[in-house]
């Protein structure tokens, strides 16, 4: 169980984007780590190769067994007692797919599965911003917005594995369309693809803003990213397009609060790089809004552990279910 003297787990970010794989110490420190691209398109098989392959390479074939266990996080939904990938949107081609069983029969080590957004909120409770507390929820807001929520110190999964889903709570019944064929979801409304949607549809209407210098006119360079950047220099129809973005998000966490009473809510994601412009308007919102009872002493906070929140959450799912 230790490289040297320092026990470690094994873990997987699989993203639809990137897939990165890394080993981290019972502390919840990285020691190693690789990231390379998914490429989904090649299928499931080739993914789950390189994959593999990367775990090899960065540990060593002699020297798996020496970890306590092997731990993915993947993008939902997922079945986290079976292990089972059932069929997240970004990665099309895998529908049911029994991961941890593969993982377990390739490498020869206990492995465990979770979606990705409860695999953060693991990583935060015991690692990040949520250290010492009870009662917590983390929100991530970057392509989709998804979340997990710890109640009395332990994730809620719910029946099926599905709980936490924040992003498709019903922000606006007349709202957008959203990926998940509901109406008005906060993903749909606030996440950092319609943030870019709802900025390209003004832009392509005639609207004035900077952004279309700083993308050279291709507007399908428009990200969240690019909008931010031009919010905090003071763009007006940057800064509506996140103020609207961030209502949204703070009516959210109004909901979320009012319903589990947390001590604190961490938001993280690429979203979140917009500081004082994401936050200070959820912060007022939840205070104007939010029952009294549930506003008193809640703390709205960044995420500690940044990108790395992920792999350190897979740690942390590890760690939990082998002192389960």
């Amino acid at each position: 169980m230790q490289v040297g003297k320092e026990k470690f787990i094994i873990a997987i970010d699989l993203g639809g984007t990137n897939l990165r794989v890394a080993t981290v110490s019972f502390g919840g420190r990285i020691m190693q780590r690789v990231s390379i691209p998914t490429r989904a398109m090649d299928g499931v098989d080739a993914v789950i190769k390189r994959m593999t392959d990367k775990v090899i390479e960065m540990v060593g074939a002699d020297k798996i067994r020496q970890a306590a266990a092997l731990a993915v996080g993947a993008p939902g939904p997922t079945d986290p007692w079976a292990g089972v990938i059932i069929s997240p949107p970004n990665l099309p081609q895998w529908v049911r797919v029994p991961l941890k069983q593969i993982l377990e029969d390739r490498l020869q080590i206990k492995t465990f599965l979770g979606n990705d957004a409860n695999v953060a909120a693991l990583g935060e409770h015991r690692f990040g911003a949520g250290k010492g507390t009870k009662h917590m929820i983390y929100m991530t807001v970057s392509t989709g917005i998804g979340g997990g929520i710890i109640v009395d110190g332990k994730l809620l999964l719910g029946k099926n594995g599905g709980a936490g889903e924040i992003g498709h709570m019903t922000i606006d019944k007349d709202g957008p369309l959203c990926a998940c064929g509901n109406i008005g979801c906060l993903e749909a409304i606030a996440s950092g693809t319609a943030i870019a949607t709802q900025t390209i549809r003004c832009l392509r209407s005639g609207e004035r803003s900077s952004i279309r210098d700083e993308v050279g006119g291709d507007l399908s360079r428009v990200t969240a990213q690019v909008v931010v950047e031009e919010a905090m220099k003071g763009d007006q129809l940057a800064m509506e397009i996140m103020h609207d973005a961030a209502t949204a998000i703070g009516i959210g966490v109004v909901n979320l609060v009012n319903l589990f009473d947390p001590e604190k809510v961490i938001i993280g994601g690429g979203v979140s790089n917009a500081g004082p412009l994401l936050f200070d308007p959820v912060r007022r919102i939840v205070k104007d809004r939010a029952m009294d009872i549930a506003w008193q002493g809640l703390e709205i906070v960044p995420t500690a552990l940044g990108d790395d929140v992920g792999l350190v959450g897979a740690a942390a799912l590890a760690l939990a279910e082998l002192r389960a």
